[in-house]
């Protein structure tokens, strides 16, 4: 049977600085959560002596725990930051980074919301900036044509790679945002509480929004700046991988120190990973790359190449042109 466990029955294995041979200890995000998963199930049918340990702390958390060589991989639903890069090299850890999919960030309310149509960019930072806390609280305010009703917004706690992201991307500051809101690290919570309240509105991954179609109403997203010419977007797997669901069309990662690349069972997970992501990837409701892209993060990973391919920027920016 394949040992793949979610971490929280192993915490004493988090601690535990040895280095069990046979296992592989990751952590990160819930976005990234099911690709691993996904993963792991598929290279421990050939492996069945082998072990692999997946909690889902959240981005920040899952590199910070790599930064300490408490994991070996950290999933991460958004680039790693100059700060953490920083702190790898004070510990003399240098960190590879590998994309491994497109995901994008899909706002929804209930589905018996029958007064939006489309949302802005500008109307998305209206409603999350710092600013609006205690002070944009009904719909109307959005938008005078919407009702006079409350609002309940959904979003990702502080700790998650999707907080940095969507905050980045629509409000265009890095964990800048209002705080009252139900947060949660879990989309499986934000997905029950939007599709429960009628006066809900929020954000999860593309694959919990595909998964609760059902359940969840997307709203296409305008990017202001008319870039594709073609007005607002939904969130879409054609959307999503040709690019023109922006700026929500995020890359996905997996990052790892130099020397944990090195081990053996490491680099036989890691390898079946890439080779096999585009299969994986797609079953588990993400977006994969292109078979080029996939052969650059490879080479990339064979190579033990550091460092992040997002110094300057990371909202909107395609891997196809970093990697070029």
């Amino acid at each position: 049977m394949p040992k793949v466990q979610l971490v929280a029955l192993m915490l004493l294995l988090w601690g535990c600085r040895r280095r069990d041979e046979n296992l592989i200890l990751i952590d990160g995000s819930s976005t990234v959560y099911p690709i691993t998963e996904a993963v792991a199930e598929e290279f421990l049918k050939t492996h069945p002596t082998l072990s692999v340990a997946i909690g889902v702390s959240g981005s920040g958390s899952g590199l910070a725990k790599l930064l300490v060589n408490e994991t070996d991989i950290a999933d991460a639903s958004r680039p790693i930051t100059a700060d953490e890069l920083a702190m790898g090299k004070k510990t003399g850890l240098e960190l590879i980074e590998l994309p491994i999919a497109y995901d994008g960030l899909s706002v929804v309310v209930h589905p018996s919301n029958n007064w939006v149509d489309k949302l802005t960019v500008a109307e998305l930072k209206k409603i999350w900036q710092p600013a609006a806390q205690g002070k944009l609280m009904r719909w109307n305010q959005i938008r005078p044509s919407f009702p006079n009703s409350e609002i309940h917004l959904y979003g990702a706690g502080i700790t998650s790679g999707t907080y940095d992201y969507f905050t980045e991307a629509i409000v265009g500051t890095r964990r800048s945002s209002r705080g009252d809101y139900t947060s949660s690290e879990d989309y499986n919570v934000l997905v029950q509480g939007v599709s429960t309240d009628p006066l809900a509105l929020g954000y999860v991954g593309l694959a919990y929004y595909l998964e609760n179609k059902a359940k969840l109403k997307a709203i296409p997203i305008d990017d202001d700046q008319d870039s594709t010419g073609k007005g607002a977007i939904m969130p879409t797997y054609q959307n999503v991988r040709s690019g023109i669901y922006q700026p929500l069309t995020r890359p996905l990662f997996v990052y790892m120190s130099r020397e944990q690349a090195q081990r053996p069972i490491v680099r036989q997970f890691m390898s079946f990973f890439l080779a096999n992501a585009p299969t994986l990837v797609k079953e588990t409701g993400y977006v994969p790359f292109s078979a080029a892209i996939y052969q650059r993060v490879r080479q990339r990973f064979m190579k033990g190449q550091t460092g992040s391919l997002f110094a300057k920027k990371s909202a909107g920016v395609r891997i196809d042109q970093l990697l070029k």
